[in-house]
């Protein structure tokens, strides 16, 4: 998956990260990762295994309402609320990052409503005009409009690994941090104080994943 530069600080001992496991995505490569990079990462399972967290990643695969249910069902939502409430960073990845949002074209359900804004479906017509395939699955280059705190200032070649059918429409463009291009603009990245969202899948992501994830560990708000 690539070597990190040899650079980067010392971990932080006061770091432990809490990988959310409502049932909604790939914990274990999110977990080998940040182990690989030296974070200790505990998988919670039941919404005590948040309390005492420095971060959470809720990661996210599969169909809108069914991702909010499973967190409703699992106890998950006023646990992340209390680390929210009390500047700890969050990040959601790909359907964790939509179900951020208000709500979904996909289903019914509100989303948490953590950052202003939706989750849209591509648009299919002109998605076929232009040749395009609607899951937008495979590697992507992102566009990085802010770089606190995912990433540095330095420009380089950041691809990262996608597949999804919706995409989020952010209210503020204060909030987008990051975009991405199929057929459109879409938003790759978001942050709203200590809340982030990626839909492209950082486990999935190589060298380029690896530093992401590092540099949310890292982050002390």
């Amino acid at each position: 998956m690539g070597s990190l530069p040899n650079a980067l600080p010392r971990v932080d001992n006061r770091i432990m990260i809490a990988i959310v496991d409502a049932g909604l995505g790939n914990i274990a490569a999110i977990a080998t990762m940040l182990r690989r990079l030296g974070h200790p990462a505990r998988i919670a399972k039941d919404p005590a295994e948040l309390d005492g967290a420095s971060h959470a990643i809720l990661p996210g695969v599969g169909a809108f309402d069914r991702g909010k249910t499973l967190l409703d069902q699992g106890g998950f939502i006023p646990a992340l609320t209390a680390l929210r409430d009390r500047g700890q960073p969050i990040l959601g990845i790909c359907l964790g990052m939509q179900l951020l949002t208000r709500r979904s074209d996909e289903g019914q359900l509100p989303g948490l409503g953590w950052i202003p804004g939706e989750t849209l479906r591509f648009d299919l017509d002109a998605q076929a005009r232009q040749r395009l395939r609607i899951p937008h699955m495979g590697w992507n280059h992102i566009q990085v409009l802010q770089s606190e705190p995912l990433f540095d200032g330095h420009q380089e070649d950041r691809r990262f690994y996608f597949i999804h059918s919706y995409r989020v429409s952010c209210e503020d463009p204060h909030d987008i941090v990051a975009t991405a291009w199929h057929g459109h603009d879409f938003v790759a990245v978001f942050r709203r104080a200590t809340v982030l969202g990626t839909q492209f899948h950082p486990e999935k992501s190589h060298r380029h994943g690896l530093k992401l994830l590092d540099r949310f560990a890292r982050w002390r708000p």
